[in-house]
C-alpha cells in the first residue's frame, strides 16, 4: 500500500492540533510531523505522547544545528519540511499548516498509488473555509469550501464577489497557490513551502483532479478581526502588490470591514449554485471533534 505522512510548522492551541492530527490519521496517514515554532509551548507534552507523531520543539539548540534560525517564518517552515523529508520512509509526504486538511473523495494511499513514477509532485487546490455562524462547534467550524476564483473564472468571480471583486483580485483571501504531496526518494527533489524543487527549479505542476486543501483561513469573523492588523502589517496580506486588499481594509471603518467580510465569506444559494456547477464548492462535515475522541480513545 503507499503510504504518506504530513508535516507542519505549528503554534496553535492544542485543541486544534490535536483536530489536525486527528483528521489526518483518519484519512490514514502513516506519520503526522509537528515542528513547535514555540519550544515551550505546552501543547508538545500532550501530542508528543501519540502514537504515529513526531512533535518536535524548535530549540535553540535544534536550530544550532542548522546553521541558526532563520528570522522569516516561511524559511523555518521550508527548513523544517526538509528536517522530516530526510527522515521520512513514507512514499509522499505533504507541506501544510495546522489550518489547512486534506480533502479526498477516495482513500488518499489509493488516489497517490495512481500518480505515475515519473512525476514527484502532486498539487492540491485550495479550498477556502466559508463563514456560517449557525453550525456547532467543531474547534474548526465551516461545512462549506469555496475553490479559488482567479482569472481562470472571470466572470465566475465578478457574481460570487459582486462589489468587492476587485478588491480580492485573486479570487481567494489565502493563498491560491495550493499546497502538495512530494515523492519521497525522487532525485535532487526538495520539499518547499507550497510545491516541490527538482534541482532546483520550482515545479509547477496543475492541480490534482481529487485532492485538495481545506483552508480554514478566515471562517471565524471575529478572530479574523483579530489576527486583520497583523495580517495587512506583516502577514499574508502584506504580500498584496497591488494593494488593493490593504488599500480597502488599512485604517477602514468597523462598518466597511463587517461589510467586507459579509460580502466575501458567506453564501447566497444563488452563489453556491454558481459554485457548484463549476465544481468550486465543497460540502463536508469534517466532524473533528468525534475524531479527536477516537485520536484521545486509541481508534486511529
Amino acid at each position: 500500500m503507499t503510504t504518506w505522512g504530513v508535516v507542519a510548522t505549528v503554534k496553535a492551541p492544542e485543541a486544534e492540533l490535536l483536530a489536525f492530527v486527528a483528521h489526518h490519521l483518519a484519512l490514514g496517514a502513516s506519520r503526522v510531523w509537528l515542528y513547535f515554532d514555540d519550544p515551550t509551548d505546552p501543547a508538545h507534552a500532550r501530542l508528543s505522547r501519540l502514537p504515529k507523531v513526531k512533535a518536535v520543539r524548535c530549540t535553540s539548540f535544534y536550530w544550532a544545528l542548522r546553521g541558526g534560525r532563520p528570522e522569516v517564518l516561511t524559511q523555518r517552515q521550508i527548513s523544517n519540511a526538509l528536517h522530516a523529508q530526510r527522515r521520512c520512509r513514507l512514499d509522499w509526504l505533504a507541506h501544510i499548516d495546522a489550518d489547512e486538511f486534506i480533502h479526498a473523495p477516495a482513500p488518499v494511499s489509493d488516489l497517490l498509488s495512481q500518480v505515475p513514477a515519473e512525476i514527484p509532485n502532486v498539487m492540491m487546490a485550495p479550498f477556502e473555509a466559508l463563514y456560517d455562524p449557525g453550525l456547532p462547534d467543531d474547534i474548526y467550524t465551516a461545512r462549506r469550501f469555496r475553490g479559488p476564483l482567479g482569472k481562470a473564472h472571470p466572470d465566475l468571480h465578478k457574481a460570487v464577489f459582486g462589489p468587492m471583486a476587485e478588491v480580492v483580485a485573486k479570487g481567494n483571501l489565502g493563498h491560491i497557490i495550493g499546497k502538495s504531496f512530494g515523492r519521497i526518494g525522487f532525485p535532487k527533489a526538495k520539499m518547499g513551502l507550497h510545491s516541490i524543487f527538482v534541482d532546483g527549479n520550482r515545479l509547477r505542476d496543475p492541480f490534482h483532479p481529487q485532492l485538495r486543501i481545506l483552508h480554514f483561513h478566515a471562517q471565524d469573523q471575529e478572530v479574523w478581526r483579530r489576527q486583520l492588523p497583523f495580517r495587512l502589517q506583516n502577514g499574508a496580506y502584506s504580500y498584496d502588490t497591488e494593494n488593493r486588499l490593504r488599500g480597502h481594509l488599512q485604517g477602514a471603518s468597523d462598518a466597511v470591514i463587517d461589510d467586507f467580510y459579509q460580502t466575501v465569506m458567506t453564501l447566497t444559494p444563488e452563489k453556491a449554485a454558481l459554485l457548484e456547477a463549476h465544481d468550486l464548492l465543497i460540502t463536508t462535515d469534517l466532524g473533528l471533534r468525534a475524531k479527536v475522541a477516537d485520536l484521545l480513545a486509541g481508534r486511529l
